[in-house]
């Protein structure tokens, strides 16, 4: 079989056996490195051999993908807390490793797995394989590069993996927490429909899944003006594996226009809010086309995202807050906007003319627009 069939159909496989693992490994940049063994897995994209998966079964190519699509959802620098790169990376593996196998899914020979950390947290099995290291009598130190058996480090080579530790960009740290709040909307639809897998618990605080209650507002809003429907021609692909017939859904492209307050009064703690409920959003329509406006005084940023896309911008700005030139923009080059969700603190100057299409303020406390629908994104 062609390899990228074999993937296409695992991927498809996986997202039928468990959607939870299928719908984030169906985002999950894949890379071929023809340098390694097996897979690996650093947050951010799977790598992999092409001969290793040629010699997988599709149950097994199912557990590398829902391997690499945990790693990706656990924003692992963020939970890193300055343990080695080397050792965490090996931990979490070992614990997501046990998780997968205890829900049942075909594990290759080649995955790290061990009886002796069932049911365990990736901190604690790091703390085990770091006292494992400790006994043998080895150096240990959290150098978060390649680990730390090399018992002859210098001033010059600790200053160098210093350097390194400090190339670890922001834009890299922005990615990992966006997948992990796009895994936890993932996690809170599943949630509702009793399909959560075994033990997740180990991985993410699930009693506080659902912990903004603006989302049914929001989505009746959505609903005004984005319709589904259901056709047998053509069938649903994910099934045509199982020979299964199911109708597909189709629904005309929802266009919708999100502005986000980049102005100084929203700190990063807001905006970082912001963002990952925009985030949840993209997850919840499925065939969109998204204006994305970052405003503060004046508009720094214009970019627009379709279906299957990942969130990913750069919020620049920090000056007083003016929602007038949003207004204007869409006025001026988005004439057939329906809706527009403005995400605020909701300090700064209203247009005069109010707006022929609906407008939801999106905002974290209590306020008086003098037009549109406010929406209170609590806790």
């Amino acid at each position: 079989m062609e390899l990228s069939r074999k993937i296409s159909q695992a991927k498809a496989k996986l997202l039928v056996d468990y959607p939870y693992f299928g719908t984030i490994a169906s985002k999950l940049e894949l890379v071929v490195n023809d340098e390694i063994q097996s897979f690996r897995s650093d947050g951010v994209k799977l790598e992999y051999s092409p001969d290793f998966f040629d010699e997988l079964e599709l149950s097994e190519m199912e557990f590398v993908f829902a391997n690499g699509a945990m790693h990706a959802s656990l924003a692992h620098e963020s939970r890193q807390n300055n343990r080695s790169g080397w050792l965490w990376q090996l931990a979490t593996d070992y614990a997501i490793n046990d998780m997968l196998v205890e829900n049942g899914m075909d594990r290759p020979w080649q995955a790290h797995y061990s009886k002796r950390f069932c049911g365990l947290y990736a901190e604690e099995i790091y703390a085990e394989l770091k006292h494992d290291i400790l006994r043998d009598e080895l150096e240990y130190e959290a150098d978060d590069i390649d680990d730390v058996r090399n018992t002859s480090d210098d001033a010059d080579t600790k200053e160098e993996n210093q350097q390194k530790r400090e190339q670890i960009t922001q834009d890299t740290l922005l990615q990992e927490q966006l997948f992990e709040e796009f895994s936890k909307s993932i996690l809170e639809i599943e949630k509702k429909k009793g399909e959560l897998p075994n033990s997740l618990e180990r991985f993410f605080k699930i009693d506080r899944c659902g912990k903004i209650d603006w989302r049914d507002a929001l989505q009746a809003a959505i609903d005004k003006f984005h319709k589904d429907d259901y056709t047998l021609l053509p069938p649903n692909k994910k099934f045509l594996h199982m020979g299964l017939y199911l109708p597909s859904c189709i629904s005309k492209r929802f266009q919708i226009v999100i502005a986000v307050d980049g102005s100084g009064s929203v700190d990063a703690e807001l905006l970082n809010k912001f963002l990952s409920e925009i985030n949840f959003l993209m997850t919840t329509i499925q065939n969109y086309q998204i204006d994305l406006l970052v405003c503060d005084d004046r508009i720094h940023l214009h970019k627009v995202f379709y279906s299957g896309d990942i969130l990913a911008v750069d919020v620049k700005g920090l000056g007083g807050t003016d929602f007038r030139p949003v207004f204007d923009f869409i006025e001026n080059e988005l004439r057939d906007t329906k809706l527009l969700l403005y995400f605020t603190d909701m300090e700064g100057k209203f247009p005069s003319k109010y707006p022929d299409y609906d407008v939801k303020w999106i905002t974290p406390k209590e306020a008086a627009p003098p037009f549109g629908e406010l929406i209170i994104l609590a806790e």
